[in-house]
């Protein structure tokens, strides 16, 4: 199954939570109430160096996401 790049999520047991999932490696979810973020991966001494400078980016993507889609309900 191919799954999109982000997907937009929420649950009612935290009602004011907006959470991003990143399918793509590296898989993280983050909370745009309050920018938690949780990743999925295991990360060694490179990946960390290499994700330290990408994850500013990663959550941008995330918040641009989640604005188109909130554009979109709204027309």
């Amino acid at each position: 199954m191919e799954l999109p790049k982000f997907i937009l999520g929420d649950n009612t047991d935290y009602p004011d939570a907006i959470f991003i999932i990143h399918t793509e490696f590296p898989r993280f979810i983050i909370n745009l109430e309050n920018d938690e973020v949780e990743w999925f991966e295991e990360f060694d001494q490179h990946d960390q160096k290499e994700l330290e400078t990408e994850a500013e980016n990663y959550i941008k993507q995330a918040t641009e996401f989640y604005d188109r889609e909130v554009a979109r309900y709204d027309d």
